[in-house]
Parts: structure tokens; C-alpha cells; sequence
């Protein structure tokens, strides 16, 4: 009885650790673990039209809601960017075992290092401070026509071509984001 006792506490305490790691560790890494809702996910491959034509860089991959679904369902090309370790493990672990791996590269290491040239799409749900860093490297370097779909945080000093406020989702097209601030339309369910 005591020796069944010390097996399960010794089981939840690696639980407990494997899951404190998972969501904390990525803070060593620069970023918060926190997944995108799957109504977002939709929202921002709709707006940004992703279609087979597309390479689409998700940026902070997690554990691969949007990467996944832009594979299977809209059927990008899908260039993962995952830092956190135990992440890229599960998105490789995801790939292996599902539809479409052909079409999903995964990439182990920093986004501030990628080149995004071959990026038409690129995804983030990235904290405002990456957004900022970033910004110079997208201006750089994305093609002109890229859609970059942001949930939750703007590209500073960009305008958004669409917003949505259900969902926080802001559609920019390169290199027209950069433009003097207009009107930026505002959608709601219907689009």
C-alpha cells in the first residue's frame, strides 16, 4: 500500500513538473504559453485567404492549432516556428502521425533569425514587445501582397485593412499597412 502510494505520488509530481515546465519554461524562451481559440484560428486564415498557393509562417507555433489547420484544410505549405523545446517535439510528434506532413516544415529556434521572403502569410500571436522587434525585419523583407494576421496584438505603426473585434484579429497586406491611417474597416460575423 505504501509502496503504491509512493508510485502515484512520484507519477503526479512528474505530471505536475512536465505541466508547470510546459506552460512557464517558455517564458525562459521569451514567451508565455497561451493557445489561440479555434474561432480565431478560422478567422484569421479566412481573412487572409490563405489558399494551396500560399506559404504560410506561423510564428511561436505552440503546439500547432493554425499550422494544422492551414495544412489540412486550406492546404498551404505550413513553415512552423517553434523556440520551446517540448513544443517542437509535440508539433513533430502532430506532423508524423497526421495528414499532409508534406506540407509542414518545422523549425526549431528564433523567429528574429528567419528570413521571411518566401512568407505570402504570415500568422503570430505574439506579445506586443515581439510585435515591435519584429516589425523592421517584416518590413525588410516580406514580398509585396503578404498578408500578415496578428490575434491579439498590432504591428506597431501599421494600419490594419480589417480588424475584427470578436475575435482580435487584425489583417495588414504588405506594403500597404505602412500608409497613412485611414478608415480601417471593422467586421463582424458576417465575414
Amino acid at each position: 500500500m505504501v509502496a503504491t502510494l509512493l508510485v502515484l505520488a512520484a507519477i503526479l509530481l512528474v505530471i505536475a513538473a512536465a505541466v508547470g515546465y510546459f506552460v512557464f519554461a517558455s517564458f525562459v524562451f521569451g514567451a508565455g504559453y497561451q493557445p489561440t481559440p479555434r474561432r480565431a484560428v478560422e478567422r484569421m486564415l479566412r481573412l487572409a485567404e490563405v489558399s494551396e498557393r500560399d506559404t504560410l509562417y506561423d510564428l511561436g507555433a505552440g503546439t500547432g492549432a493554425i499550422v494544422f489547420r492551414a495544412a489540412r484544410i486550406y492546404r498551404a505549405r505550413v513553415v512552423a516556428v517553434e523556440v520551446e523545446p517540448i513544443r517542437v517535439l509535440i508539433l513533430r510528434v502532430r506532423r508524423a502521425l497526421g495528414p499532409f506532413s508534406d506540407r509542414i516544415t518545422i523549425r526549431w529556434g528564433n523567429l528574429f533569425r528567419l528570413d521571411f521572403r518566401e512568407a505570402s502569410v504570415v500568422t503570430t500571436f505574439l506579445w506586443p514587445d515581439a510585435m515591435a522587434r519584429l516589425r523592421p525585419k517584416f518590413e525588410r523583407e516580406l514580398e509585396n501582397g503578404a498578408r500578415l494576421v496578428s490575434h491579439h496584438h498590432e504591428v506597431p505603426g501599421w494600419v490594419p485593412e480589417v480588424y475584427d473585434p470578436e475575435t482580435h484579429v487584425y489583417l495588414y497586406r504588405w506594403p500597404s499597412a505602412r500608409r497613412a491611417p485611414r478608415s480601417s474597416p471593422t467586421i463582424t460575423d458576417g465575414a
